[in-house]
C-alpha cells in the first residue's frame, strides 16, 4: 500500500512540477498574493477528478487485460523518457520566468477562477498525464492498492499547487536566475529516467 502511494506521489510531482502555463500562472498569483487558496484548491481539485477518472476507467479497464500492461509499461516508460529529454533540453537552455503580471494589477475573482480552468483544461497535455498515463499505470496495482496510487497522485498535486502558489515569494528570487531552472529540469530528468528504468526492469520480472 505504501509502496503504491509513494509511487503514485512520485509519478505525479515528477509530472506536475515540469513548469507550463498553469504553474507559472500559480506563481504569479502567488506573488502577487491575489487569490491564492481558490486557485490553488481549484488546480488540485482539477487533478485529483482527471486522476479518479483515468484510476477508475482505464486502471479497471488495464487491470483486467494483463497483455495491456506491457504496451501500457512501455508507451509509460518512452512517455517518461521524452519528458525526460525535453527537461535536459530545457536544462541546456535555461529562462527566467517572470511572474508580473501586465500593469502590475491582480485580476478579479472571477477572471482569475475563469483563466486558472482555461489553463487546466485546454491544456491536452493535462489529459495526458492525469486520465491517460497515471490511469494506466494505475493497472499494474490491484484493488486498495491502486486507489493508494490515485491518492499518491492527488497527494502531490495538493503538495505541489499549494506549496507554489503560497511558497512563490520565497521562490521569487531564486527563480529569476537561469540556473535555478537548470537545477530544477535536471532533476526532473533523473526523476523521470529512474522511474522509465523502473517501468522497463519490472517487464523481466
Amino acid at each position: 500500500m505504501f509502496s503504491a502511494a509513494f509511487s503514485g506521489f512520485l509519478l505525479g510531482a515528477t509530472l506536475i512540477i515540469a513548469i507550463g502555463a498553469q504553474n507559472a500562472f500559480i506563481l504569479r498569483q502567488g506573488l502577487m498574493r491575489s487569490h491564492v487558496f481558490i486557485l490553488c484548491l481549484i488546480c488540485a481539485l482539477s487533478d485529483a477528478l482527471l486522476i479518479a477518472a483515468g484510476v477508475a476507467g482505464l486502471g479497471t479497464l488495464i487491470a483486467a487485460n494483463p497483455s495491456l500492461i506491457t504496451i501500457v509499461t512501455l508507451g509509460g516508460a518512452a512517455f517518461l523518457l521524452v519528458y525526460a529529454a525535453l527537461a535536459l533540453r530545457r536544462a541546456l537552455r535555461p529562462s527566467v520566468l517572470l511572474a508580473e503580471a501586465p500593469g502590475g494589477k491582480p485580476l478579479p475573482l472571477k477572471a482569475a477562477i475563469a483563466t486558472c480552468l482555461a489553463f487546466t483544461f485546454l491544456n491536452p497535455h493535462v489529459y495526458l498525464d492525469t486520465v491517460v498515463l497515471l490511469g494506466s499505470l494505475s493497472g499494474r496495482h490491484e484493488g486498495a492498492a491502486r486507489v493508494a496510487f490515485g491518492g499518491g497522485a492527488m497527494t502531490a498535486s495538493f503538495v505541489w499547487f499549494f506549496s507554489l502558489g503560497y511558497g512563490a515569494r520565497l521562490l521569487a528570487p531564486l527563480f529569476a536566475k537561469p540556473g535555478a531552472w537548470r537545477v530544477l529540469d535536471v532533476l526532473i530528468a533523473v526523476i523521470m529516467t529512474a522511474l522509465a528504468i523502473g517501468l522497463l526492469a519490472s517487464l523481466g520480472g
